[in-house]
């Protein structure tokens, strides 16, 4: 993992912790892979810190940190690994989880200190005093071995709320020991903005530390939270991508940086990121498996659509009468729901991202939006599947559809026998380079089963698909059906060893969609692999 270039001033830090926090959501259940590919995403929108998970506490962290360490390349955010301090009796330079820590190659190391008098005698059942040298011990021995720290004070408010006194003796305790923010918790999620504010001026004019917040969302004021103890002071907020977390949630990324670019006017991510707002949050819950809040701030495809009457005539003569921001701050964009506008911004700005430049050309323009959402009617989404997406500009720049290899008809064979074992078989046939192939493929679902074939049939024509792997699958059934008629998504997440890239199929079964991302997987790895569909058409 490469250290960040260009990151934002330290002055305020937007912190992300999705990736532990966001992920004890119910429902979320994040692989190591799922985890490195919204890390990805998160530096690309350019927070400066992603708090990757607790290493030594469970095997997936562990190998999120070892590969993290070889694979991320972040231009814009550190990665955080998050522990406790060390036990009570012990020494932090003998504490196996804190040597843990340190092993894991984090340059940032956030630890979890008890700071309400009642936790720490019931939870950790030690003393008021021995929490005190657990956070001093812990905190010190991070910074002899080089590592920024914060510290997250667990249940603050509520300890803060029972014993002032002791509540702030934790802060000042850490802060005198080196840690360079100390973050309120509001753990329970039980405070609303008032108390928050009034809360962070008091720690700040008392102990002197740089404050962070931590709020969760059981009051709905998460975002509220936040925001009022910037208004008291705090200089780091820690937020989950689209509010994910446990129980209802924790504050929300995008509306907190939404409202502190466009608000506070203050610049808290790298110039130039805020437009990509609306894209990761959407690309971030195709991640996770969970459809995109339609009705979330900034990013929700509703956030900016109007119906026709009232709204919609004073939006034909100014937008602004009826929108707090211009969507296309954000990367979203308005939509009337009688004659629904298409998002020129956001195709503009993807695909510059990818290579081309389409302000001259409004026409062309015009027909990717058309095509977009024509496939967006039918199921699709591209916010997570930019491998398709690039193909179909490709097609529309170039004038027509572009493949390796036309196909003539698949078909997969399904058998559960008496004894509980099973069998999968697909077979293809097609046409690559002029020349009929059959294949046959065996595997251990007849997606897997079908992959194998298409291999087989193209693998002596295109020897560089030996360096193509599958490495991610993801089946949606799309709301608005009912049960085993329904559409259904796929996304499928391939690697050449260098990169990967994403694609989406859409059918009316499982292996129809499958089979349309697996044939845009393959034509977009052969792309990479330097071909031409061009000059391989039959």
């Amino acid at each position: 993992m490469t250290e960040a270039s260009s990151r934002p001033n330290d002055s305020f830090h937007v912190f992300d912790t999705t990736l532990r926090d966001g992920a004890q959501r119910e429902g979320i259940n994040l692989s190591v892979a799922d985890k490195l590919t919204i890390a990805r995403h998160l530096d690309e929108f350019g927070v400066g810190f992603i708090e990757g998970g607790w290493p030594g506490a469970n095997p997936r962290d562990t190998e999120f940190f070892a590969r993290a360490a070889a694979e991320l390349e972040f231009r814009n955010a550190q990665l955080v690994a998050f522990g406790a301090t060390r036990r009570a009796g012990g020494k932090a330079a003998e504490d196996p989880q804190l040597a843990a820590l340190v092993n894991s190659g984090a340059p940032v190391i956030t630890l979890v200190a008890k700071s309400h008098d009642r936790h720490v005698e019931l939870a950790l059942r030690t003393t008021l005093d021995e929490n005190l040298e657990m956070v001093r011990d812990s905190v010190e021995y991070l910074r002899s071995q080089g590592r920024r720290v914060f510290i997250d004070c667990e249940h603050f408010f509520d300890g803060y709320q029972a014993n002032r006194e002791y509540a702030l003796a934790v802060v000042a305790t850490a802060h005198r020991a080196g840690a360079d923010v100390v973050v309120l918790c509001d753990t329970n999620g039980g405070m609303l903005p008032l108390g928050v504010r009034e809360t962070v001026a008091d720690v700040i004019a008392t102990t002197g530390a740089r404050i962070g917040i931590h709020a969760q969302d059981d009051t709905g004021c998460a975002v509220a939270n936040t925001l009022a103890a910037v208004d008291a002071g705090a200089t780091h907020v820690q937020c989950t991508a689209n509010g994910y977390g446990e129980r209802v949630g924790n504050a929300n990324l995008f509306p907190v940086v939404g409202a502190l670019e466009l608000k506070y006017d203050r610049r808290v991510l790298p110039a130039g990121k805020l437009p990509e707002m609306t894209r990761i949050s959407h690309a971030i819950a195709e991640v996770v498996n969970l459809a995109p809040s339609t009705h979330q701030p900034y990013v929700g495809f509703s956030a900016f659509a109007h119906k026709a009457g009232l709204h919609a005539s004073a939006i034909k003569v100014d937008p602004d009468l009826y929108q707090h921001i211009d969507p296309e701050l954000v990367g979203n964009t308005m939509r009337m729901l009688v004659s629904d506008m298409a998002g020129r911004a956001s195709i503009e700005l993807k695909g510059k991202e990818l290579g081309y430049d389409l302000s001259a050309d409004r026409d062309l323009v015009g027909r990717v939006v058309a095509k977009v959402k024509e496939q967006e009617n039918l199921g699709f989404t591209y916010e997570a599947a930019d491998a398709s997406f690039e193909l179909l500009l490709r097609d529309e720049v170039r004038g027509s559809r572009q493949r390796f290899f036309t196909l003539e008809s698949w078909r997969t064979i399904s058998e559960q026998l008496a004894d509980g074992s099973s069998g999968n078989e697909a077979t293809v046939k097609l046409w690559a380079k002029g020349e009929r192939r059959i294949a046959t493929g065996e595997g251990n679902g007849p997606v897997h089963a079908l992959d194998q074939a298409l291999r087989t049939a193209l693998e002596h024509i295109y020897p560089q698909l030996a360096e193509l792997e599958l490495v991610d699958y993801k089946v949606r059934i799309m709301e608005g059906a009912h049960g085993t008629s329904s559409k259904t998504r796929v996304l499928i997440e391939s690697t050449d060893g260098v990169a990967t890239w994403s694609t989406v199929g859409v059918a009316d079964n499982v292996i129809g969609a499958s089979w349309l991302a697996l044939e845009d997987a393959y034509t977009y790895g052969l792309i990479r692999a330097g071909l031409d569909p061009a000059a391989a058409e039959s």
